[in-house]
Formats: C-alpha cells, structure tokens, sequence
C-alpha cells in the first residue's frame, strides 16, 4: 500500500498539478495539507473522478487539510485536536481506512519567533504528542502524516546556521519533534535514508529549487506495527519542479503486507529524491507561510 502526503498550498490553484500527479504517482491514500479553501470549495468531483474518495476539514484562505483514498472508504474518527475547543483552526483530521488510522496534520509555523504564533505552536505541538500517545496505546496501527513545519536535524536543512532564529528549527520545537518519536515512532523517511541530505520543501525565492537550497519539513511517521512493513520511502522531488506547483513536494511510503516484512524495496536513484532542479521556481518565501 503506498501512502502520501502533500502539502498543495492552495488544492484549487494547484488542482491541475495535484491530479497530475495523482494519475503519475497512483498513491492509495493521501493527506493533503494548506487546502487553503473553505469547506463548499473543496475540488470534490475532480478528486472523485480519479477514483478517490475523499475527506476535508476546509477553512478560509488558509490551513485546511484532507485525505483521500482509493482503497476503500473513509471512517473519520477525529477532526481537530483534543485540548483546545477554542481552537478554530483546521489543522487536523484523523480516519480509518483499511485497517489503517491516519492522522493528517498541517503543524503551525510559529514564526515571528518569539511571540504568540510561537507560543500557539509549541501549545499545539504538546498536544498533538499527548493525541499521538493515545493512538499508540489503541493499539491499532496507526500513521501521522503531513507537513510539520520542523527540520529535526541538522541534515534536514541545507544551511543550519541560517536558521537558528526561525521557528521551524527551534530547538524547542524539534525537542518536541523528538519527544514524539521516542513514544515509538518511526520517521519513515529518515530511517530507510539515514546519511542522505532530503528535502520536501524548497522556497519559492532566490532560486532553492535549482540550488537544491530546501527543508526536510514533510514527514511520515509509522506506529511499531506499521514500521514492521515499512519497504519503500521516497520524494517525488521532480514534482516540485513543475509549472505552477506547490513549494512542497509529495512524500510517501510503500508498506508490506506481511508483518514483519521490512524488506526495501528496489532503490530508487538519489536523483529522484533530490533530484537536481530544472527550472527556476515562481516568487514567494517561507516567512508567508501559515
């Protein structure tokens, strides 16, 4: 099963890039993130006549995030984080398909750092870990998926001493980053590429793309029962290279079907994951970034 995540920044003014690849790639289940489109707006009959079924937690102008499925239907169990009822934000949302619960979340950027958006992101943060927690000890298997706004590591960055300042690479936020695997989470990507520079995110300004200049910020992680059929973890880099695309690239998983089954898949070219850029990028920065 072959399971995505993607951060579309607008679904209806990348529509044409997102059903591309959808018909390219042919990814089972998808989490998309930044809809940045109310509710009544969602793209559903085009989604729908590519064969998947689809769930969306809308919102206005910006954040919005859904999943899609062309495995079987879609049991939504959760939109929203527990914790906070005032929270208005729509950031998460939380189904079961196929034996499977999938947790789509769009984390908060938190810059200016310091500051309220920081404080909102760190709140949020911890309480996505006490969720993630309960999830675990269900004992279902269970993936977080989406755009958590953290490099974890120095190698999830192209230049670590830029950022010290912003919110994605506070030591705070990826202390909570970390605090979250060690409940027992598997970073996906991060495991089957240990040593490799890989990035899912590449600013729209001074040409990150071309310079292979991005962010590791896309992340997928798998409960101990889901790791155990972890086989593939990859980048559709090249998507991000595209005519009117997103800043982020799609990211996925290819689980087995047998527990226990943590066999690799059949390599894929380091060029696929970074592949070196084609074209200059259009004209817009992280600091716009929710």
């Amino acid at each position: 099963m072959k399971i995505a995540t993607y951060n579309v920044n607008g679904v209806n003014g990348r529509l044409p890039v997102l059903l591309r690849w959808l018909e390219q790639s042919q990814p089972d289940i998808v989490c998309l993130q930044e809809l940045k489109a109310p509710q009544e707006k969602f793209p559903e009959k085009a989604i729908r006549d590519l064969g998947y079924d689809a769930i969306w937690h809308g919102q206005k102008s910006w954040n919005g995030v859904a999943i899609l499925s062309r495995v079987g239907p879609i049991e939504e169990t959760r939109r929203g984080l527990p914790g906070d009822p005032d929270d208005t934000h729509s950031r998460y949302i939380e189904a079961a398909i196929n034996g499977i619960l999938i947790g789509g979340l769009y984390l908060p950027n938190g810059n200016p750092k310091p500051g309220p958006k920081f404080d909102y992101k760190l709140g949020w943060f911890d309480r996505l870990i006490g969720h993630a927690s309960e999830l675990l000890q269900s004992g279902k298997p269970v993936m977080l998926a989406g755009d958590f706004n953290v490099m974890p590591t120095d190698m999830d960055v192209y230049k670590p001493e830029r950022w010290l300042d912003d919110a994605l690479f506070a030591p705070e936020a990826r202390a909570a980053y970390f605090r979250l695997l060690k409940q027992g989470w598997t970073d996906a990507l991060r495991t089957l590429h240990p040593d490799e520079r890989i990035y899912t995110f590449w600013d729209y300004f001074r040409n990150a793309y071309a310079r292979n200049a991005g962010l590791r910020i896309d992340h997928l992680l798998l409960s101990p029962e889901l790791a155990a059929r972890l086989a593939d973890a990859q980048v559709d880099a090249d998507v991000r290279g595209w005519e009117k695309t997103s800043d982020h690239a799609p990211v996925w998983v290819e689980l087995g079907e047998k527990r226990g089954a943590r066999t690799r898949a059949r390599a894929k070219p380091k060029a696929r994951v970074n592949a070196a850029p084609r074209k200059a990028a259009a004209r817009r920065g992280t600091k716009g970034r929710a």
